[in-house]
């Protein structure tokens, strides 16, 4: 009678084996042309140092990116000492107060600080229009989240911020960017993907695709 009932139980754990060993194998690496496009001569967004670079493209009015932002924030705070993460606004026109005003948020060195809230105050207070904002509009934003509302205002109509709004549509256009948000790896990589989860597990293969690069002699 024991011999009857362990037969069968064998005979479960030997069809089991195979996914088993499947379930040890490492998971393959992202798949150029399905999960990532290599852009041809691309280039960092900033030679600030020499981290590997995730930089989102991304839009205060986009409503994905204000979805994305909690999760690629979180992912943020975890990545090692090697990878800098950047937020860069989709600036095609350089009217566009909302870029311009991610941009005056960095130069005051507020950025981490305004990011999330900013989101937060168009998308679900709705404190912030979803369109066409005026400086004076997020000038209100910036002081009710206890930052100088007049040195942000310098700081959106400083030369330095026409600057970075030429730069980040030469970036975008280069990345050959089709939507927000989407993230470039190093410059080198850009991440296409089905879900925000999925957007950051082939960022993250391709960071780890980007050390091993470096590593080698």
């Amino acid at each position: 009678m024991i011999r009857r009932h362990l037969l069968p139980l064998l005979l479960v754990q030997l069809m089991l084996l195979p996914l088993a060993a499947c379930a040890q194998q490492p998971a393959a690496g992202p798949v150029e042309g399905r999960d990532y496009v290599v852009i041809p001569d691309g280039q960092r967004w900033s030679t600030a140092d020499d981290r590997i670079e995730v930089a989102e493209v991304f839009a205060y009015t986009c409503h994905h990116c204000a979805d994305f932002e909690p999760t690629l924030a979180a992912w943020k705070r975890k990545q090692p000492a090697d990878v800098r993460v950047d937020y860069v606004p989709a600036a095609f026109r350089p009217t566009d107060n909302y870029a311009r005003a991610a941009f005056a948020f960095g130069q005051m060195g507020v950025l981490d600080k305004l990011h999330g809230p900013l989101f937060h105050a168009i998308h679900d207070a709705q404190t912030v229009p979803i369109s066409n904002a005026s400086v004076d509009e997020l000038a209100t934003f910036v002081r009710d989240e206890g930052v100088d509302a007049d040195k942000f205002k310098a700081a959106m109509a400083s030369p330095q911020v026409d600057a970075m709004m030429q730069r980040a549509r030469d970036f975008a256009i280069a990345s050959g960017l089709r939507g927000t948000p989407t993230l470039v790896v190093d410059g080198k990589y850009r991440v296409q993907a089905t879900s925000h989860e999925q957007a950051l597990q082939i960022a993250g293969q391709l960071v780890a695709m980007e050390r091993a690069a470096r590593s080698k002699p």
